[in-house]
């Protein structure tokens, strides 16, 4: 479909699996500040964000954040495989 596949966002920490936090708020905290973004790859694009799986969104939250912010994205967008079910 002729888009380009890159890696333009990296972890800058080891973090705690997030399946075992099912409070919002603490999922944020533990992610606030955890990504950079290549902002050479990144300004001024269209960028279509790609996770396997969708739970709270605070992944996605945090990760488009740092894609408009950091990286000065134009416009993102965010594509999962599956959603899960929360327990709560």
């Amino acid at each position: 479909i002729g888009i380009p596949l890159v890696e333009a966002v990296k972890k800058t920490r080891d973090m705690p699996q997030l399946k075992t936090i099912f409070d919002l708020a603490e999922r944020g905290k533990v992610l606030k500040g955890a990504y950079a973004v290549d902002l050479e790859i990144v300004k001024g694009r269209r960028v279509l964000l790609f996770d396997d799986l969708f739970r709270s969104g605070a992944t996605m939250n945090e990760v488009s954040s740092a894609l408009r912010q950091q990286g000065q994205a134009m416009e993102v967008y965010a594509l999962t495989i599956t959603r899960t079910r929360s327990n709560r």
